[in-house]
C-alpha cells in the first residue's frame, strides 16, 4: 500500500524531484534579482553591507602597523625638514588613523539592519581621502632634495590604501587621487628625465595596485556569493531534514494506525469467516440431510471456497505487515529442508495433475538440517510452488531443486515453463500487491503478496532471493539459506559440568 501512494503521490498528486529544483531555482532567481534592483551596487543587498563589513575590519585591524609607519616617516623625513614641521605631520597622519579607527568602531558596534550602507559608503570614502592627502604632504619634503624618498613612500601608501580599501572601490580611488596628484606635483620642482621617469613609474603603479584592487574585489565578491550560496543549501538542507522528520513522524503515526487497524479488523474478521465457513461446509456435505434444489449445495460450496480465500487474504496481509513491521517472530528448530520440499509439493500435486502439468524433483537427501522456522520455510516452498502451478499452462513442466550453494548453504529452486515476466515487471511483481500483465490479462486470483512474504521470510533467515525470468522462457525463483543455519556448522551447546567433547563428537551431536 505505501509503495502504491507513492506512486500515486508522484505521478499525479505531488510534483516530481526536477520540477521542485526548477521551481527552486526560479524563486531564488527572482529572490537575486529583486535585490540588485534594490542595491546601490548591482549586488544583493546583504553583499553590500558584508563588503562594507570586511572594509571596516581591515581598517581596524591595521591601525597599529599605519601608525607605526606614520611616526617612522616622520622620523625619517626630519632628516630634510625641522623636525617641529616633521612632528606636526606625523600627529596630522595619525589624527587620520585615529578618525578611521572610530568610524570602522562604530559601524562594527550597529546592528546591521539599521545601518544605511549608502551613508557610510560615504564617509569611508571621505576618510579615505583625507587619510591619503595626510600622506601625500610628503611632497613637501620631497620638494627640498628627497624625491626618490617620497615617490616610495607614494607607492607603498597606494598599495596600502588599494589593499585596505579593496572591497571598497569608489573608496579605494578616493585614497589615489591626492597621491597622484602628489606624484605628478613633483615635476613642477623638478623636470629632468630621472624624475620625470620616477613620477611616471609611481602613477603607473598606483594604477596597477588600483586594478589589482579590483581583482581583490571580485575574489571576495565570489567569496560571499559562495558563502550565500553554502547557507542556502544548509537552510534548504535543515528544512528538508525538519520536513523529513515530519513525514518520518507521520509515517511512523499511519503505520501505528494500519497495525491497530489490521489487528481489529483480523479479529472482526475471522469471527464471522469462522460461522460462514463452519455452516457452508456443514450444509456443503449436506449434515442434516439433503438440500430441496440440487443448486443449493453449489452455492454452498462456492461461499465455503470464497470465505477459505478471504481468509487466506487476511493471513497474508497479517504476515507482510508483521515482516514489514519487525515484529514476525521465527519458531526455529532443525528441519530437514527436503522433506518439507516433499510434503509442499505432495500437497500442490492435485492441483498440478488437475492442468495435467508435469512436476520433476531433484532433491538431495544428503541435505543435513537446518536451523529454521517450520512453519515459514513451508509458507516459502508453498508459495513458490503455487505460483509456479498458477501460470504455468496446461501440460507445462515445473521443476524444483533442492542441494547445496558454493557458500556451504542450501537452496530451493523452482522454475516454471511459463510465459515468464518481462523484465519492467520485475519489479511491480516483487512490490506489494503487485501483479503483472500476464496476472490481468488472465484474471487469475491472487492478492500479489506472495512473493513480497517469501522475500520477506527469506531475509529473516538472513537468506539471500533470487528471481530469473525472460518472456517464453519461464520463470525460476531461488531462496538460499547461509551456511551459519546448517547444523553441521552450528557449534554444540555447552552443558555446565561435562568436560568438552572433540570436534566429531560435536557435529555428531548437532547433526
Amino acid at each position: 500500500m505505501t509503495d502504491l501512494t507513492a506512486e500515486m503521490i508522484q505521478r499525479g498528486r505531488g510534483p516530481s524531484t526536477q520540477e521542485v529544483a526548477r521551481r527552486r531555482e526560479v524563486a531564488r532567481d527572482m529572490r537575486s534579482a529583486r535585490e540588485k534592483l534594490t542595491s546601490t551596487s548591482g549586488l544583493e543587498r546583504a553583499f553590500d553591507y558584508e563588503l562594507i563589513r570586511v572594509y571596516a575590519q581591515y581598517r581596524s585591524g591595521a591601525v597599529i602597523p599605519l601608525a607605526l609607519l606614520g611616526l617612522l616617516v616622520a622620523g625619517v623625513a626630519s632628516i630634510w625638514v625641522q623636525p617641529i614641521v616633521a612632528g606636526a605631520w606625523g600627529l596630522c597622519l595619525l589624527a587620520t588613523v585615529v578618525l578611521s579607527k572610530l568610524l570602522t568602531r562604530r559601524f562594527l558596534a550597529q546592528d546591521p539592519a539599521t545601518v544605511s550602507v549608502r551613508r557610510w559608503r560615504r564617509a569611508f570614502m571621505t576618510a579615505e581621502f583625507l587619510q591619503s592627502t595626510a600622506w601625500a604632504m610628503m611632497v613637501l619634503v620631497g620638494a627640498l632634495g628627497a624625491r626618490t624618498f617620497v615617490l616610495f613612500g607614494l607607492v607603498i601608501v597606494a598599495a596600502k590604501a588599494t589593499m585596505l580599501a579593496a572591497t571598497l572601490p569608489a573608496a579605494a580611488c578616493a585614497a589615489l587621487v591626492p597621491l597622484c596628484i602628489a606624484a605628478l606635483s613633483l615635476l613642477a620642482v623638478s623636470q629632468d628625465m630621472n624624475t620625470m621617469l620616477l613620477v611616471t613609474m609611481v602613477v603607473v603603479a598606483q594604477l596597477f595596485f588600483l586594478g589589482l584592487g579590483r581583482r581583490v574585489y571580485a575574489s571576495t565578491v565570489e567569496a560571499l556569493q559562495s558563502h550565500a550560496e553554502k547557507d542556502s543549501i544548509f537552510g534548504e538542507l535543515e528544512q528538508a531534514k525538519a520536513n523529513s522528520d515530519e513525514a518520518r513522524r507521520r509515517a511512523e503515526e499511519a503505520n501505528l494506525a494500519k497495525s491497530r487497524f489490521l489487528a481489529t479488523m483480523s479479529h472482526e474478521l475471522r469471527t464471522p469467516l469462522n460461522a460462514i465457513l463452519g455452516f457452508s461446509e456443514v450444509m456443503k456435505n449436506e449434515v442434516f440431510g439433503a438440500h430441496v434444489a440440487a443448486s443449493y449445495k453449489e452455492y454452498a460450496s462456492d461461499i465455503h471456497d470464497s470465505g477459505l480465500h478471504l481468509l487466506n487474504l487476511i493471513n497474508e496481509i497479517l504476515d507482510l505487515s508483521r515482516i514489514e513491521a519487525g515484529r514476525y517472530e521465527l519458531n526455529e528448530e532443525a528441519v530437514q529442508l527436503g522433506h518439507a520440499v516433499e510434503e509442499c509439493r505432495h500437497m500442490m500435486g492435485l492441483r498440478a495433475r488437475g492442468k495435467h502439468q508435469m512436476i520433476q524433483e531433484f532433491i538431495d537427501d544428503s541435505l543435513p538440517r537446518l536451523w529454521a522456522d517450520e512453519r515459514a520455510l513451508r509458507q516459502i516452498v508453498l508459495n513458490l510452488l503455487s505460483n509456479a502451478v498458477k501460470f504455468t499452462p496446461p501440460g507445462g513442466e515445473i521443476t524444483i531443486k533442492v542441494g547445496w550453494t558454493s557458500s556451504g548453504g542450501q537452496y530451493v529452486s523452482v522454475k516454471d515453463s511459463g510465459p515468464g515476466i518481462p523484465e519492467d515487471e520485475i519489479g511491480t511483481v516483487m512490490s506489494s500487491f503487485g501483479r503483472g500483465s500476464l496476472a490481468i490479462k488472465t484474471a487469475e486470483q491472487g492478492s500479489g503478496l506472495g512473493l513480497p512474504i517469501v522475500k520477506g521470510l527469506i531475509d529473516l533467515h538472513g537468506g539471500n532471493f533470487q528471481l530469473k525470468s525472460k518472456p517464453r522462457e519461464g520463470t525460476e525463483v531461488i531462496v538460499i539459506f547461509p551456511a551459519s543455519r546448517v547444523m553441521e556448522t552450528l557449534p554444540a551447546l555447552e552443558v555446565p559440568g561435562e568436560s568438552p567433547a572433540p570436534p566429531a563428537e560435536k557435529r555428531a551431536r548437532a547433526a
